[in-house]
Parts: C-alpha cells; structure tokens; sequence
C-alpha cells in the first residue's frame, strides 16, 4: 500500500479523529512504543507528521489483512 507523504502537522484532535481512538489510548500507544511520538511545537503544545500518522494507519491496515500479497 502506498503513502502519500505529507509534512503537514495535525494536531492532536485531528490525529484522534483520523485513527478513531480516545486520548488516552493515544498516549498509552506513545508510551509503548506502539505509535509515533508527537512532535514539541512550542512549550504547550505538540503535532504529529501528517506522513507519521498514515503510515501507522497504513501499517495497521495491512496487518489486519494478514499482510501484503503482492
């Protein structure tokens, strides 16, 4: 599956409404290793790759499918 690489930022309400998970399993992923960590904007506030987030989504995906075929 390809990614279309993107070097937006999405904030963290766009990232939970892309991937569909709460906050807290956001951060539980994160600490596990599970997803990528978010990037440090200024003091307050972070963002995540718009290409990070896709390829997690994409890696997901096929995981789910029982891999890639082709």
């Amino acid at each position: 599956m390809e990614v279309n690489v993107s070097n937006q930022i999405l904030r963290k309400p766009a990232v939970l409404a892309r991937i569909g998970i709460k906050n807290s399993t956001l951060y539980d992923w994160i600490a596990k290793g599970n997803f990528p960590r978010p990037l440090h904007l200024s003091e307050r506030s972070v963002g995540w790759l718009e290409a990070d987030v896709e390829a997690f989504i994409a890696k997901r995906v096929e995981e789910s499918r029982g891999g890639s075929d082709a």
